[in-house]
């Protein structure tokens, strides 16, 4: 089963796509709003971004070039664990601050995930990615003073401290929980 989302209200609509071909356009009306709508079956410009019914994604060595450090390498990613507000979803991680809350249309942040979680804020954290002075990436997380509060190894972020996290990092924000994915993180899991 697929979802799209109306442009209008953003309410999701959920279909079968087996019963539809590559390139084959299909029409929708938003049973809240009325909105008519087309989508063209294939893949989606956000099956980059955004895959969230495989469980065994990995870091795409093809993502682009804003998701990785001058160096063209990757700078990890987050993976959204898949709960009964939202389903799975890897989002990559840039270079400099990632601001982390939940999509709204007109949101500005630039690390949305979609959720109807109503613990977690439109602004609630940030993870800083940047080079120590090894040359290694260094990632540091932050509560953005969120109402529902930032936590790592359920210990709550206080409001001006600056945790550094590594690959593997669980964290919780609202109802929500989040781990950290690096290049290092992902060797480890194999290993294992």
């Amino acid at each position: 089963m697929k979802r799209v989302r109306c442009p209008k209200c953003e309410n999701y609509i959920t279909f079968d796509e087996t019963r539809y071909a590559d390139g084959q356009s299909l029409v929708f009306q938003c049973p809240d709003c009325g909105k008519q709508f087309a989508i063209r079956m294939g893949v989606s410009k956000l099956h980059n971004r955004q895959k969230d019914e495989n469980p065994d994604d990995r870091l795409s060595s093809a993502q682009s070039t804003s998701d990785q450090d001058g160096d063209g390498n990757s700078c990890g990613a987050i993976v959204v664990i898949e709960n009964m507000f939202h389903y799975k979803q890897v989002i990559p991680l840039r270079m400099g601050d990632n601001v982390i809350g939940r999509h709204q249309k007109g949101n500005a942040i630039n690390t949305p995930f979609e959720t109807v979680d109503p613990s977690v804020d439109l602004n609630h954290c940030t993870i800083t990615v940047s080079r120590d002075k090894k040359g290694q990436l260094r990632y540091t997380l932050k509560d953005n003073n969120s109402n529902t509060g930032t936590f790592v190894d359920n210990v709550e972020l206080t409001p001006r401290e600056r945790r550094v996290i590594c690959g593997g990092t669980l964290f919780t924000i609202g109802a929500t929980s989040i781990i950290l994915r690096t290049d290092d993180s992902e060797d480890s899991e194999h290993s294992v």
